[in-house]
């Protein structure tokens, strides 16, 4: 008797409980035909659906992900990790002496494995969750409800465990890029030490206030920004965190033992070239990714990163010969870095005349600042962070973002 009870009232919860849901949630209606046909131009537009709206009554036969965009987000985030492994391992492990080659590979990977234990534990949620104006909350901590199915205060379309890999890989690739400046003087456990502290000081506040959707100087999705920064691809984030952290780092350690009394050259201009060939190839991950989407913002970044590489190597290399006799490997790879790197915050906005001038001068004001700069200066940056990441940025972010068809 006493179970035939219990089984009454578990039944009567469960239909209460369902009712409750029911009436709490209504069944969005079907699309109609436009409605259908909506969603599909939608999709290959890279836009909003209909369900997607605030409070939309009417649903969708496409409530996931779209495969396009999400095979393409899929695939710059491993371009993007292609950059930093192996890409900036190879290119900071030719430029170093060969005694000090695997500390520069033990390190890049090393900062693999530490941002992404942090960014699975809060990190990911501090960017990119709703927040302050200076910090995201915790409601993706442990990636905790980061799923299939896309976050649309960032992409209506491509998988939020696809986004947040792919925003991962931008979090790895910073703080490696920061070794740079140091390298040759800081044991493994320090750089993993700092690397911790600079990720929650810097990057996780740096990189909500200017991507979070309600960050402070988010000036695309944020409406009440106090800032208006329009930093399509890490400019800022990225490089400008970078490179001054770097400026700073490697003038509190001070000079390499030796530092102008003996020679430091490169060890292998090969391993230089193939890893900044690398880098070259993922970028295109790192900018036409930024797109969150297969889409026409994509292929313009595309073609403005080629021309800006391309003209900044060939302009870095043709000072060297009008200067020095003659150009060098180290030069073109150094130019197309340049390149790569400056062209970052305004690659889906500039037309590509704008991308030619920003390829000319990230050939000629990094070559001064590494070749001149550096040595009135007297700082000891062993590989050149700051003066190809960080100098030229802010100035031609502001005067080249041309708005045209594709400006926000």
């Amino acid at each position: 008797m006493f179970i035939r009870i219990l089984i009454l009232v578990s039944l009567f919860s469960l239909a209460e409980i369902s009712r409750a849901q029911s009436s709490g949630s209504p069944t969005p209606r079907a699309p109609s035909l436009e409605q259908r046909v909506a969603d599909l131009e939608a999709y290959m537009n890279n836009s909003a659906r209909g369900a997607d709206a605030p409070n939309a009554s009417v649903g969708s036969n496409i409530s996931g992900p779209g495969p396009g965009h999400n095979a393409w987000m899929m695939t710059a985030a491993a371009l993007v990790l292609f950059m930093t492994l192996p890409g900036l391992a190879l290119f900071y492990g030719g430029l170093v002496r060969g005694k000090n080659v695997l500390s520069i590979l033990a390190q890049c990977l090393g900062i693999a494995g530490l941002v992404a234990i942090l960014w699975w534990a809060v990190g990911y949620s501090l960017v990119f969750s709703r927040g302050s104006p200076f910090f995201g909350g915790l409601r993706f901590a442990f990636l905790r409800g980061v799923d299939a199915q896309p976050n649309s205060d960032y992409s209506y379309w491509v998988s939020q465990n696809v986004f947040s890999m792919y925003q991962l890989m931008f979090a790895i690739i910073t703080p490696a890029l920061i070794i740079g400046a140091v390298a040759e003087r800081m044991k493994f456990a320090a750089v993993l030490a700092f690397v911790a502290v600079w990720m929650f000081a810097v990057y996780f506040p740096l990189a909500h206030m200017v991507w979070g959707i309600d960050g402070w100087m988010n000036g695309v999705w944020n409406p009440a920004a106090k800032i208006n920064a329009i930093d399509f691809a890490g400019g800022t984030v990225v490089h400008m965190s970078s490179g001054w952290s770097a400026l700073v780092l490697c003038v509190l350690l001070g000079p390499r033992l030796g530092f102008r009394k003996e020679v430091m050259a490169p060890h292998s201009m090969v391993l230089c070239m193939v890893g900044a060939g690398m880098l070259w190839v993922g970028w295109y991950g790192f900018n036409a990714g930024s797109a969150l989407g297969a889409d026409g913002i994509a292929a313009n970044a595309f073609m403005t990163t080629t021309l800006a590489t391309a003209i900044a190597s060939f302009t870095w290399a043709m000072l060297e010969y009008a200067l020095r006799g003659k150009p060098s490997v180290l030069g073109f790879c150094s130019g197309a870095v340049g390149g790569l790197v400056v062209i970052t915050p305004a690659c889906g906005y500039v037309d590509p005349t704008g991308a030619v001038i920003i390829g000319i001068c990230a050939g000629i004001v990094p070559f001064f600042a590494c070749t001149k700069l550096k040595s009135l200066l007297g700082y000891d940056d062993a590989l050149d962070t700051f003066g190809v990441h960080a100098l030229l940025k802010t100035v031609l972010q502001r005067l080249l973002a041309i708005r045209s068809g594709y400006s926000s």
